[in-house]
């Protein structure tokens, strides 16, 4: 919060610069200057520790997601499909509060991509599973992970509940989808994450493309389909189970860049992939900017706006499909 930062910044003989009272309407140069540490004090601490690793942050949360969304949307021939939708963000939340909570002594920043992912990783695994049935069909995949998500989610809630107040608080306020109080700390922590993610994704993008085509078709062209369509899943896992684990449920971003991404591109993976990355992050960027100003002085979590938005794009999904 706007009241919170504040009460962070050393300022001096006790009043705040004139640079500072007008930080929300710097301009390109003085924000530059700032970025050098050319400018005041004040706003140099603003723009260096609390804007930029919180930009950096949302950018690869919602690029992650976006990615994590198309990967699986491809793979299960599906446009409901999404991280969110087939439980993945749920065994996410799970690993991640059940880290926070149980584990509290053992909790740092850098573990929890690792607990995250780790619940993920089950969740996907589990939803596989029950799905399959001489092969994990698209449709089978999506209904079994909407009912995995909400048993996730009751599971959660139970950690919640009988959890301790003050890590139940954090969870809770972690699970609203928020990246507010974000710090170099957690650039570096989700950082190496992402890349690594998205080096494995470029090498992969023409056997994304395959599993476009039907897995008749697929066949034919040589490939191992349910092997190369459980490692990519898998690969969706990563993304979206390591910006969980620093962004919390931030919903419906997976389903909602994709389809824009391909509004512009076309369904060519090449194209539809590092477009939805871009699409994500603006969307997480535009939903924050939107949480931390429009509310002063409440920041709002992020999570909020991208389900405001998400909800009435997944029910317009829905009725489209069932028209077709």
């Amino acid at each position: 919060m706007l009241g919170i930062e504040l009460k962070q910044f050393p300022q001096g003989n006790g009043s705040v610069s004139a640079e500072f009272k007008s930080f929300l309407g710097i301009g390109p140069f003085e924000l530059w200057h700032a970025i050098l540490g050319r400018e005041a004090e004040e706003l140099v601490f603003i723009v260096r520790e609390l804007r930029a690793p919180r930009l950096i942050v949302a950018c690869l949360v919602g690029a992650s997601l976006a990615v994590s969304g198309a990967i699986l949307q491809a793979v299960i021939r599906n446009p409901l499909a999404a991280p969110d939708v087939v439980g993945i963000t749920g065994g996410a939340s799970v690993g991640a509060v059940a880290f926070i909570t149980c584990l509290p002594g053992m909790f740092t920043v850098h573990l929890l991509p690792v607990a995250s992912i780790l619940g993920a990783f089950l969740a996907a695994l589990f939803v596989y599973l029950l799905a399959w049935k001489r092969g994990a069909s698209s449709l089978r995949l999506v209904l079994v992970g909407i009912g995995v998500a909400s048993l996730l989610s009751a599971i959660t809630s139970f950690m919640m509940t009988f959890g301790g107040t003050y890590t139940a608080t954090s969870a809770y306020i972690w699970l609203t989808g928020t990246i507010y109080g974000s710090s170099w700390l957690h650039v570096w922590a989700l950082l190496p994450w992402t890349a690594a993610a998205f080096v494995i994704v470029y090498f992969n993008t023409r056997i994304i493309g395959v599993q476009l085509l039907g897995d008749e078709l697929a066949i034919g062209l040589g490939s191992s389909v349910e092997r190369q369509r459980l490692g990519l899943v898998m690969l969706s896992v990563a993304l979206a189970g390591s910006a969980v684990s620093i962004g919390g449920v931030i919903g419906f971003v997976g389903l909602i860049a994709p389809h824009m991404a391909r509004k512009l591109t076309g369904p060519i993976m090449s194209r539809l992939l590092p477009v939805s990355a871009l699409t994500g992050a603006i969307i997480v960027t535009a939903a924050d900017l939107v949480a931390r100003t429009a509310f002063l002085p409440l920041d709002i979590p992020v999570g909020v706006f991208t389900s405001a938005i998400g909800a009435p794009f997944f029910i317009y999904l829905l009725y489209r499909s069932r028209r077709a």
